[in-house]
Parts: structure tokens; sequence; C-alpha cells
């Protein structure tokens, strides 16, 4: 059995080089027995070599603040780990293409686990806290629902503050979209038949625009090749009677292409 390349820091391992290393590890992985202190250490080795696609999936939720960045690095460490854990390294797959999924699927499950209906400011939802305690005790106190001064009074907030963190209260909270719609002449209506559906493309809008600069730095021959693939959708065979190449050649070229693009844009978090 071949030894493992040495790796002094794996979590300072560049993509790159962890993508080619990470085939090693992982030939060595499956032939390990689990439990043991070699396949734990292998496997460990690989989750620290991988951390970049976790930080690379987490990168695409940044736009919901930074302080929610640790949390997503963390619950996507455990997408990454499953992934490992899943991995086949008989099938004809990249290990990124593996994970990836994996490791945005714990991040989305993590907001829809956590996060509020709607996007609500962080010093009204920590007032929203603060707004229910105080409640719960005036109404104890008094024996009945408090007033906006009352509380404004023993929360030492403005009485203008108090009603907007009443407000963001109701962010907290959403309605089914299969909720009955009273009044409504449709009989059943329910409210998913008076909004939007989810564009299932929309995620891809942002993988393209990142896409774009590494597409126009490609060679134009390349460009073409990209082009007669996916926006003519030919065929290789035909792609190569058009340049006047064999097929072979194309296919050759066009892995070449999309192994670079994949690269670019794995490396560009």
């Amino acid at each position: 059995m071949a030894e493992l390349p040495e790796v002094a820091v794996p979590s300072e391992v560049a993509p790159r080089d962890a993508r080619q290393l990470s085939k090693a590890f992982f030939a060595r992985l499956e032939a390990l027995e689990e439990g043991t202190a070699d396949h734990q250490y292998v496997r460990n080795t690989l989750v620290e070599m991988n951390m970049s696609l976790v930080r690379f999936a987490a990168g695409r939720f940044r736009s919901r603040g930074p302080e929610e960045m640790e949390d997503m690095v963390q619950v996507g460490m455990v997408g990454l780990i499953k992934a490992i854990d899943r991995f086949d390294g008989s099938r004809e797959v990249e290990f990124t293409s593996f994970a990836i999924p994996y490791i945005v699927g714990e991040i989305k499950r993590f907001f829809r686990d956590t996060s509020w209906a709607v996007h609500v400011p962080r010093r009204l939802q920590e007032a929203r806290i603060q707004l229910a305690r105080a409640t719960e005790e005036l109404r104890g106190r008094l024996g009945r629902q408090p007033t906006v001064p009352e509380l404004a009074a023993l929360m030492c907030l403005p009485e203008d503050e108090v009603v907007e963190a009443r407000v963001a209260s109701n962010g907290y909270n959403s309605a089914s979209l299969d909720a009955t719609i009273g009044g409504s002449s449709d009989g059943e209506a329910v409210l998913a038949d008076y909004i939007g559906a989810d564009d299932a493309a929309l995620e891809r809008v942002e993988d393209l625009h990142t896409l774009a600069p590494l597409i126009a730095g490609l060679e134009e021959r390349d460009r073409r090749i990209l082009h007669l693939r996916f926006v003519e959708e030919l065929t290789q065979a035909q792609i190569g009677e058009r340049l006047g190449v064999s097929q072979m050649h194309i296919s050759r070229l066009l892995a070449r292409t999309l192994t670079g693009l994949r690269e670019g844009l794995l490396g560009t978090d």
C-alpha cells in the first residue's frame, strides 16, 4: 500500500492541492477499518483539508450578515463530515461536486430551523425578548394587559421603540401557505394561490455572475466550444465536424475547460 503524502497543517492546504490529496486519502480511508486510529487520522485530515469547501458554501449566504458566518461554518462542517462518510471513491464523481450539496443543505436547514420568518434587525430581535419579559411581568403585577407607556417605563425605552418591537414580533411567526383564506369567493382558496412561486434556477444567478469573468478569460476556441455545446446544444461529434477535429479531441478540450472553470469557481471564495 502506497504511503500517504505528508500534510503538516491540513487546514492550510490550498483548495487545488486539497482536491488532489483527497483522492489519495479517500483511497486509504476505504482500505482502513472504521474505528481504528489510522482511520480516524485519515478522516480528520480529510475534514481539515476540505474546510475551504465549507467557507465557499457559507460565502453564498454572506448577505445574511457577518455575525452569522461562524454559525454557518459550524453547521456546514456537519455537512462536510456527512459527505466524507458517504463518499464512494469508486464512482467517477469529484468530491467537491459531491460535498457542496451536503454542506449547503445543512446551512439551509440551519436557517429554516432558526431564522425569523422575515428579516428583522438584531436590535429589534433583542427588544422583542425584553418586551416579552416586561409584558409578562406587568401582566402578573397589574392583572391586565400593560399599556405602551407602562412597558416603556419598565424597559427604559422610548414608547416608539416599544411599538416598533411589538411590530417586529410579528416577524417571528409566519402563516402556512396552505392556510385557507376566509371570505374568499373561490371557496377553498389558500394563501399559496396568491403569491409567486420560487424560481428553482434563482440560486444559479450568483454562480453565473462568478463564472462570467472566468469564461471571458478563456481562449477564443474554448469559448466557442462552450457556446456550441451548451448554447447551441450540439453534440461533441457535431462540434468536431464544425471545427474540423476529432470528437475525442473536443472531449479532451471540453473536459479541460470545465475543470479549469470549476477550480476557478471554487477558488473565488
